[in-house]
């Protein structure tokens, strides 16, 4: 039985797992210093609905500027939260995660900021061969996964070292083999930041030649 349509944007079904996401966020921010299984199991899962919410966008054809913005917004601040914890775990390392926080925010914020002003049906389109590999669903899902996966192995490496494979830590295994990876999209998000410079850039060019253009005839007509 197909469902009826309806232009109700805020209840769309991935904008519903939007918000889910956001109050899974919450509580894992709570418990983030002091219970690592709640804190880790809710923002595990809030993670895991960003792959979800882009399915019902697609399946649900319920793909909106307002879901996306929700989606950016929420992983922004949910690696933001996890970072921060980092900081107050690991103060020796509080630059790099202050460093990694800033990159994230701002390369990110820049380019969904200049793909509404050149007018993008999506930040995921752009005529960068980088960008366009790194928006193949599969890289996206991957670098994700990964960045995530290390932040949270080193969250989880201040409790416990989970479970020994022939007596060294899972999660710092995983750790070791993910943080490449974390390192990568951050190189990947600065690329990001200069995309939507250069973007944004011409934007003002143009729109500077046009006001030009518009006074030159005004400027130069003869007094009669």
């Amino acid at each position: 039985m197909a469902i009826a349509e309806h232009d109700n944007v805020f209840i769309f079904v991935p904008n519903l797992i939007g918000y889910a996401r956001i109050v899974l966020a919450l509580i894992a921010f709570w418990f983030m210093s002091t219970n690592y299984v709640i804190s880790g199991w809710c923002y595990v899962t809030s993670a895991l609905l960003d792959a979800v919410d882009g399915h019902a966008a697609r399946a649900f054809n319920q793909s909106t500027r307002f879901g996306a913005m929700l989606d950016q917004l929420t992983d922004r601040c949910g690696t933001t939260g996890l970072l921060v914890t980092l900081a107050y775990f690991y103060p020796r390392y509080m630059f790099w995660f202050q460093l990694s926080i800033a990159i994230d925010v701002a390369c990110h914020w820049l380019f969904m900021q200049t793909s509404v002003v050149v007018g993008r049906s999506s930040h995921k389109v752009n005529d960068n061969f980088i960008m366009r590999l790194y928006y193949q669903k599969d890289i996206l899902t991957f670098m994700c996964c990964v960045n995530e996966l290390f932040y949270v192995c080193l969250y989880l490496l201040n409790f416990t070292y989970g479970p020994l494979i022939f007596g060294a830590s899972l999660f710092k295994i995983l750790a070791f083999l993910t943080g490449p990876f974390a390192v990568l999209k951050a190189l990947i998000s600065v690329m990001h930041a200069y995309v939507a410079g250069i973007d944004l850039a011409a934007v003002d060019v143009r729109e500077r030649q046009e006001r030009r253009q518009k006074s030159e005839p005004v400027s130069g007509k003869k007094l009669e």
